[in-house]
């Protein structure tokens, strides 16, 4: 069973045996559009009909909200997803980063418990995704919403989650914090990810452009902080 099959199953798309809990309650009789989950897809799936402030409608006007709730609503996740410039632009118009937050803002419409993000980083450039990161840690912190994070990228999952579950072809391998996982990998995880490069250090020293000088007695280094932990002598 693949990532995408288990997420919608949270979702309540795809039949499945077993049970779904949240807040240690089964939610498996539920129908996919009463379980107040918000999926932002690989695909995106933004109506190319639609201008941004309808695609952020089209969930709550599906429920027949009321035009003024429709209207508060929509204005203020715009507001939030800093997207409020490009309402009434079309997908086509839109570059990649731009759509990745509208359809952010259409999974938040409803007013979520969970979020799914599956692989939503994945056809962004670098800098892009890396911004992104940050935003949406900020507002995921913010709202408070259960975030459930797809991703391939070992790092990426690092620095999004506060607890990180492995997966390969459906087994749960390994399940715990980031540091866990990092410095404590089962053998299979381990496979996974590769062991990290633990360099004990007398001094660092954080630069600009995302990197860290390290010195070790008479060796000094220059070390992204995407890539690297940095643990100081005596912490």
């Amino acid at each position: 069973m693949g990532k995408k099959e288990q997420i919608n199953i949270i979702a309540g798309l795809i039949d499945y045996e077993g049970s779904v809990f949240f807040d240690n309650n089964p939610i498996d009789r539920l129908p996919a559009n009463k379980r107040r989950i918000g999926y932002l897809f690989q695909e995106l799936n933004l109506f190319p009909h639609l201008d941004v402030a309808a695609n952020i409608a089209y969930g709550l006007r599906v429920q027949k909200k009321l035009p003024n709730e429709i209207k508060a609503s929509v204005d203020e996740l715009l507001q939030i997803m800093k997207i409020k410039h490009l309402s009434s632009r079309y997908p086509k118009e839109l570059s990649g980063g731009e759509k990745q937050r509208v359809a952010l803002a259409r999974a938040l419409a409803n007013s979520p418990r969970i979020l799914l993000l599956d692989e939503p980083m994945n056809s962004l450039d670098y800098r892009t995704s890396k911004y992104l990161r940050t935003e949406f840690k900020i507002l995921q912190k913010k709202l408070g919403i259960t975030t459930i994070y797809v991703t391939h990228n070992f790092y990426e999952a690092e620095e999004m989650a506060e607890r990180i579950a492995v997966l390969d072809k459906g087994r749960v391998e390994q399940i715990g914090s980031p540091k866990e996982i990092f410095f404590h990998p089962t053998e299979a995880v381990n496979d996974f990810i590769g062991a990290p490069n633990i360099l004990t250090c007398d001094y660092c020293n954080r630069l600009s452009f995302g990197l860290i000088e390290v010195k070790c007695g008479d060796i000094s280094l220059v070390v992204s902080s995407e890539r690297e932990k940095i643990k100081k002598v005596g912490q």
